[in-house]
């Protein structure tokens, strides 16, 4: 039997070092168990220089990975790279012959240039699978002419698409609805998370050193981790917990690097003055960071905008208590498994959740826990892309009957 080739296109590559779409591609090749599968990720290759050629190729997690070098030319990178490389990924399934090879674009950055990569995609009997993520084209950092283009992308991916794979139901919903012209092959298939503990513990050398940098106590703060943007809603959990008479500190995981957004945000609340809030940087090592969650008094999150969201899955395996703003990205993902909060109560929350009694928070967690590892846990999420990839020779009625 011919093994199912699939070309991984979008993510900046593995080794994963942050990022949902990396981590994602680590996983899925890091869990395989299909040996029938092979695949093939496309790695962006770090450098300034202008080149045309794809520097090495290298196996990682039995993974074919090939590096692509592009030069740095602003936000068009991104763009410039994923073109590059799914033309590169066509082209060597070409010349390996490859039966019926499978091209996963992640996101919808390349829009424009899609419709002749499908020509020849087709051409070499292959089918474009693409993640839609979330709704890039809502995200406030970007100017008004890019969030235009960012939405046509969309609009021609979904419209060249052979599949959509959405790790959001609401995502899946919103794609159906939005392109119904193209009737567009959706599935679901949900985002995943470890379930392990951390390695770490209070004698950890560096939690040690983190905890008396920061200044900060076991069991003693609520965490916020995400990208500092606007529509994480920075500003609503800042002033609601400036609010609140906690005595805990609200400490905040995220690259502020003090920018125009962290400036505006310090004169337009004050936060600085306020002992409590402590912006603390970001935390790569993945072990202290999942110490560092599980130590939390409590997780807040507030992100409006995309699917499946990595550090909200994170924040419910791990964190007893999870606050999380109302929207239906979030309830699809922790159902009653959390607290949710609006705009203008979350302070109300807060103040009543430090009233309960400590054990809503063992019967919270414990609940919270199960939930995450009958429907989010990597091995279920590797399993179904597995099915969704070794299977797809046989037509999409597989697809729709076991997924």
């Amino acid at each position: 039997m011919s093994k199912t080739h699939v070309y991984i296109i979008g993510s900046k590559g593995i080794p994963a070092k942050y990022g949902g779409f990396e981590t994602f591609v680590e996983k899925l090749t890091e869990y395989q168990k299909d040996k029938n599968i092979q695949y093939h990720v496309a790695c962006m290759e770090e450098n300034s220089q202008k080149s045309e050629i794809i520097e090495d190729e290298f196996i990682y997690n039995g993974a074919e990975c090939f590096n692509v070098s592009v030069p740095k030319i602003g936000p068009a990178r991104a763009i410039y790279y994923d073109v590059k490389a799914l033309k590169y990924a066509i082209n060597k399934a070409k010349k390996n012959k490859d039966s019926k090879p499978v091209f996963y674009v992640l996101a919808c950055r390349i829009g424009p240039f899609i419709g002749s990569l499908k020509k020849e995609i087709d051409a070499v009997g292959g089918k474009l699978y693409v993640n839609p993520d979330g709704h890039e084209w809502l995200r406030e950092k970007w100017s008004k002419p890019v969030r235009r283009y960012w939405k046509v992308s969309e609009k021609m991916m979904v419209k060249y698409a052979d599949l959509l794979i959405c790790d959001s139901k609401n995502i899946e919903h919103y794609i159906k609805e939005e392109y119904k012209e193209y009737s567009p092959e959706t599935t679901y298939i949900a985002y995943g998370t470890d379930l392990e503990n951390s390695k770490y513990t209070r004698d950890t050398s560096e939690v040690k050193k983190w905890f008396a940098a920061k200044e900060i106590s076991e069991q003693n703060y609520y965490l916020v981790v995400g990208r500092f943007v606007p529509e994480n809603n920075y500003e609503t959990m800042i002033r609601e917990f400036m609010k609140s008479s906690s005595t805990k500190d609200f400490v905040l995981i995220t690259n502020v690097e003090h920018n125009k957004f962290y400036e505006k945000l310090k004169k337009e609340t004050n936060f600085d003055k306020d002992s409590r809030i402590k912006f603390v940087g970001t935390v790569y090592n993945q072990e202290l960071l999942k110490y560092i969650r599980e130590q939390a008094f409590a997780y807040i999150h507030g992100h409006e905008v995309g699917g499946t969201n990595p550090s909200l899955l994170e924040a419910l395996a791990t964190t007893p208590m999870n606050l999380l703003l109302d929207v239906g990205f979030n309830r699809e993902v922790a159902e009653q498994n959390a607290l949710y909060w609006n705009k203008n109560n979350l302070t109300d929350v807060i103040e009543l959740l430090e009233k309960n009694d400590k054990q809503i928070f063992i019967d919270f967690y414990q609940i919270a826990k199960e939930h995450v590892r009958l429907r989010f846990s990597w091995e279920l999420i590797v399993k179904q892309y597995e099915c969704l990839f070794d299977e797809y020779k046989v037509g999409n009625d597989y697809i729709k009957k076991n997924l």
